[in-house]
């Protein structure tokens, strides 16, 4: 049999295009057991499976790719996908925060809705893809498995990057591209902790900041500026600040960060300086600073600095060194958390080779790629489950049309 599509992958993204595939002949093709391991971890096992923020806003949550998804997330919006669900018998709650999760807090009950919604299509399971490759003349793709051989007139890669391996995602979807002539751009971990050299503050795990200002500077020029909550862990920094701005940072970079509620440096520098004037001791004068005590005690201790002691004591070179440690500490990076706690892959099939109102590869005609095994990654937040089912619409709408055609 030869079908009219074939999808490698049974995540968020192959699931959802063969959802969305009209009255065509499908394959779904996976190399685990069951489909949509991953989707089962995502939201600590609660999925967060898309952000209720205005549409506009979600293309600066793709760092540079934000133009890229645009197309796919204009043609299936986050409302659209709430209502998917709901009208599945999905109910869903969104937070504060605008994270949206199903009413069960349950991933399964999301993945389960995803399966029923292919029945029309078969799914081979615990069926590794070995080979592809395209016949230009007959104009179809072939898939090898272990086991047989298959055709088809469109393939829809959506295999998933390289984050959590032990789920099934070991990066295969970039040798499939490869082997077809595209460009893949180097995949590294993203939405991830990072290390620092001569971590000090692993007793201050938990402790956390909201909407802190951090700047990146790679050989010693500054390149972006961020803002966002901070997190400290036993061996790591954190938070959101961290994980969703992780895509531009590596080893060998130096973050400076602000603690306060001050624009930069010399603005902390001017009102710390007043400060001190008007306090007897320096432990009371950092009250008023409004930060974590356990933060400001910790940094006393890196400073040399007696809690005690008067400020008309405190010295140039302590009087720096706390302007420092609390509006501009500087941290070098020694590396990022790696696949098995990156949250998503950065980089994958470069995206100046596909159609971004396709998601069809500019290559080879009825070729396509979803998901995150394209060269973009989201925020944290619902943003990438949502471009995954995005850019699986976009697709399958590309599909549709071109075989009624």
């Amino acid at each position: 049999m030869i079908y009219d599509v074939i999808i490698i992958g049974a995540g968020p993204a192959g699931l959802f295009s063969a959802a969305n595939i009209e009255n065509k002949k499908v394959l779904i093709i996976e190399k685990n057991k069951r489909p949509g391991r991953k989707l089962l971890l995502t939201g600590a096992g609660q999925c967060n499976y898309t952000n209720n923020c205005a549409i506009n806003e979600f293309f600066d949550r793709y760092g540079d790719k934000g133009r890229f998804i645009k197309p796919a997330l204009y043609n299936f919006t986050n409302q659209e996908t709430i209502d998917f669900f709901k009208k599945r018998g999905l109910r869903s709650i969104i937070r504060e925060d605008d994270k949206v999760f199903p009413s069960s807090l349950k991933a399964i009950d999301v993945l389960n809705v995803l399966i029923d919604s292919v029945n029309h299509a078969q799914m081979l399971l615990n069926t590794r893809v070995e080979r592809v490759s395209y016949d230009a003349d007959k104009k179809l793709f072939y898939i090898k498995t272990h086991a047989f051989a298959y055709a088809a007139y469109n393939l829809i890669i959506a295999t998933g990057g390289k984050s959590y391996p032990d789920t099934g995602s070991t990066g295969a979807g970039y040798e499939f591209a490869a082997s077809l002539g595209h460009s893949v751009v180097e995949p590294k971990p993203a939405l991830t902790p990072i290390y620092v050299e001569n971590y000090q503050f692993g007793e201050l795990s938990g402790v956390s900041f909201k909407n802190i200002k951090l700047s990146l500077f790679k050989n010693n020029k500054k390149t972006k500026e961020f803002a966002g909550d901070f997190l400290f862990t036993h061996i790591n920094i954190s938070g959101p600040v961290i994980i969703n701005n992780s895509r531009y940072m590596e080893a060998g970079d130096i973050i400076k960060i602000n603690f306060t509620a001050f624009s930069n440096e010399d603005d902390f520098r001017s009102f710390f300086e007043s400060l001190i004037q008007s306090k007897t001791s320096i432990k009371t004068a950092l009250k008023d600073l409004a930060l974590p005590r356990r933060f400001v005690e910790k940094a006393l201790e890196i400073c040399g600095i007696d809690e005690n002691l008067p400020c008309s004591q405190l010295s140039k070179i302590q009087r720096n060194s706390l302007i420092q440690m609390f509006s501009a500490h500087p941290m070098k990076i020694i590396k990022l958390g790696d696949y098995n706690i990156a949250m998503v892959t950065k980089g994958g099939v470069s995206t100046s080779e596909v159609n971004s109102k396709t998601m069809e590869s500019k290559k080879i005609p009825g070729l396509y790629f979803t998901g995150e095994v394209l060269d973009y990654d989201g925020d944290t937040g619902g943003f990438n489950i949502q471009a995954a089912f995005s850019t699986a619409k976009l697709a399958a709408d590309a599909i549709n049309k071109h075989l009624k055609d």
